[in-house]
């Protein structure tokens, strides 16, 4: 909008500070307000010093004068609505599936107002809503109709810019009780393990509901996601959230309450992500209705979880030989001839572990790489692969000690 950005009514009845002979001071500097009675709009402002009253009867407000013949303020949103009149605006276009919107913002959705700051504020407009900040307001009304993109102006000069929120801004914003996987590592898993429209994807540890998001949008509406959670409390969270992004429980997606090696369904999948504190007590269950080529992807905290899960993986002999991998994400900084690395870095939120299903009956060649010198040694107590030594082999050809 540039210069034409919106100039919007603070709830504040008068000229613009800038612009008030009475100021006494240099231009622009800012009008004190009163901190007594409020106007009904929620803007401070006072009775006027002669009787608190104008002749016709209405209160009087800051900066009203006796000069019937001065000019009157621009319409709050004129700025925008005449700039507006200049363009053809496509009508606003929703998917088929869900609602990704573009055109107009419409009354009723959610936009996120940023600050010069980067400071963002997440606002549901509404016909007659105010957005108040300390520099005044922004009125609801002059954002409804108008471009997404636009620069919203406050009567004492704040900017902001007006943008519908992405996929990413509400998966790191949206309640929890659990953690969620963050969109640097759910990217990941889309794409790795292959979330495909018409998939049908198993999810366990369903906690906030951040990646149920995302792969209800990959899958469509012809696919089908079986999410199984524990803990009720955090089922509930879960559906909130994915109601409030999509504005209904999707057709496609069941959550189901319990423990998944026991309340697993019967229902063959084409996917499998869990993300869980034992993943491994899982994986016999999860290999019952995994289709052959179908992919497995565990998502753990701590290198502990990451080797047990592994280790469970070849001893099952199920799977082929698992993928695991970190994935850390790291803003820069690009100005002129000062180009460095930014000063927020996305580090370790957890690891992932990636395997495929293999056909029955078919045995994965073994790796031509050997494990270390005592990675099953006597001190390791975890599943052991087939082709390991079992404890009491490696303690016998182990020397006696003296």
């Amino acid at each position: 909008m540039g210069e034409h950005g919106l100039r919007v009514a603070a709830g504040l009845r008068g000229r613009h500070p800038a612009r008030d002979p009475g100021q006494g001071g240099r231009a622009g500097a800012q009008r004190p307000l009163d901190r007594g009675r409020r106007h009904p709009g929620g803007a401070p402002g006072g009775d006027s010093a002669a009787g608190g009253r104008r002749p016709d009867g209405a209160a009087a407000v800051a900066g009203d004068r006796d000069d019937a013949s001065r000019p009157r303020r621009q319409p709050a949103g004129a700025a925008v609505r005449a700039c507006l009149a200049t363009r053809t605006l496509e009508p606003s276009r929703v998917s088929t599936f869900y609602p990704t919107t573009t055109g107009p913002l419409r009354e009723g959705e959610r936009v996120s107002l940023s600050d010069a700051k980067g400071r963002r504020h997440s606002v549901v407009l509404r016909a007659g809503g105010m957005f108040h900040t300390t520099k005044g307001g922004i009125s609801h009304d002059d954002l409804i109709g108008g471009p997404e993109g636009a620069v919203a102006t406050s009567i004492g000069g704040d900017q902001f810019l007006v943008f519908r929120p992405l996929m990413h801004d509400i998966m790191v914003s949206m309640p929890r009780e659990a953690a969620v996987i963050y969109p640097k590592d759910a990217a990941v898993i889309l794409m790795q393990a292959d979330i495909f429209p018409g998939a049908r994807v198993l999810e366990a540890g369903v906690g906030s509901g951040a990646l149920s998001i995302a792969m209800l949008r990959a899958i469509g509406p012809t696919g089908k996601l079986f999410s199984y959670e524990r803990r009720p409390e955090f089922a509930d969270v879960a559906r909130r959230n994915v109601r409030a992004f999509y504005g209904e429980e999707p057709d496609c997606w069941e959550v189901r309450l319990g423990d998944l090696a026991e309340a697993i369904g019967p229902e063959e999948v084409d996917r499998v992500i869990l993300d869980m504190l034992a993943p491994w007590d899982c994986i016999d269950a999860v290999a019952d209705r995994l289709v052959p080529g179908g992919v497995l992807c565990c998502y753990v905290a701590t290198t502990t979880q990451l080797g047990r899960t592994a280790d469970t993986l070849r001893t099952h002999g199920g799977f082929t030989e698992p993928a695991m991998k970190e994935h850390t994400a790291r803003d820069w900084h690009a100005e002129g001839l000062a180009i460095r690395p930014g000063h927020s870095t996305s580090g370790h939120t957890g690891f992932l572990l990636f395997a495929r299903r293999l056909a029955p009956g078919a045995v994965a060649p073994r790796k031509r790489r050997r494990p270390a010198p005592g990675a099953y040694g006597a001190d390791y107590h975890g599943p052991r692969p087939p082709w390991v030594p079992t404890a009491e082999q490696v303690a016998a050809q182990e020397p006696a000690s003296d």
